[in-house]
């Protein structure tokens, strides 16, 4: 006689099973209504913030300079380091733009503009330009601020607390073959004056005179642009760019109840994906494994080989 299957083990079983089930849907629930508080307490009616600095131009720019050192090894090749050291090691100094780009929104703007002010006083930072417009409630303020480049990171990650950041970038370009372009420029601009010059000593007409001052004068207006460029690269006019966007925006506070609503929905709809792909991997298996079972039967009808040879 077959055993009597025992009722109350198999009620346990489907008690444990379901148990399990609903253990694992909370899990899931509990970690969506975590991950929403989280975040943000309150979202703005629209995160999107267009670049204010690439629609204007700004013909001022901010360089800095970098010194580095390397000495050349019998047999080897060069080995660079940083910073330069005194001694026998050759120098190199790098000219380079950094520029950092941070848009942010708000719903404390007179509070985060105040913390703003502050914080560019506090790293002597200069404003090198200031927009504001907008009415209260709508208010935007972008500002392009110079910063000293041994100041640059920690100005960079205070600026980060400010408001709600939206985007956040830091592009450095190398600007060395530039600088020695100019420089190179201004050499060959200055050669071509004092040719000119000792040309204006020597006796001639009238009209050469005049063409010869003409030329001189066009040399002068060009070693002056080229003496503005240049001055940008001096060590007291070295700066790192801020350029920093605080929009101000309305926020929506997210309720209790919604945020259930949105839990319950998400925790739902991942439940029953892995719910169904669970039991297609059950029923895939199952049917593999009756597949299996049918080859392996029809091998063994299968006559072997040798077998209808008679002894």
């Amino acid at each position: 006689m077959e055993p009597k299957k025992n009722p109350i083990s198999f009620k346990r079983k489907m008690w444990r099973l379901s148990l399990i089930m609903i253990a694992a849907y909370l899990v899931l629930f509990a970690f969506r209504l975590l991950y929403g508080y989280s975040t943000q307490q309150g979202e703005f009616e629209s995160n999107y913030i267009s670049d204010f600095f690439s629609e204007e131009s700004f013909r001022k720019k901010n360089y800095a300079s970098d010194k580095y050192s390397y000495k050349k090894e019998v047999g080897g090749d060069a080995q660079v380091t940083a910073p330069a050291a005194a001694g026998n090691l050759v120098s190199l100094t790098q000219n380079y733009e950094k520029t950092a780009s941070i848009r942010s929104k708000t719903g404390n703007f007179d509070s985060d503009r105040k913390k703003l002010n502050k914080t560019i006083k506090t790293h002597t930072g200069i404003i090198q330009f200031e927009k504001a417009q907008g009415n209260k409630g709508d208010r935007e303020l972008h500002l392009m601020i110079g910063i000293k480049p041994h100041d640059f990171d920690t100005f960079y990650n205070k600026m980060l607390k400010i408001g709600n950041i939206r985007f956040k970038e830091i592009t450095k370009t190398d600007k060395t073959s530039e600088f020695k372009t100019l420089n190179a420029k201004r050499a060959s601009l200055e050669t071509i004056r004092a040719s000119l010059l000792e040309l204006k000593k020597r006796q001639g007409e009238i009209k050469e005179y005049i063409n010869l001052e003409n030329r001189i004068l066009e040399i002068e207006e060009q070693l002056q642009e080229l003496g503005v460029s240049l001055g940008d690269y001096e060590e007291e006019n070295e700066f790192c760019t801020v350029k920093f966007s605080l929009v101000e925006g309305m926020i929506v506070h997210i309720s209790l109840m919604h945020r259930f609503k949105v839990a319950f929905e998400w925790s739902l709809l991942i439940y029953m994906q892995v719910l169904a792909v669970f039991l297609l991997v059950i029923f895939s298996s199952y049917f593999l494994i009756l597949l299996i079972d049918k080859i392996r039967q029809l091998v063994n009808l299968l006559p072997k080989p040798g077998s209808d040879k008679k002894e």
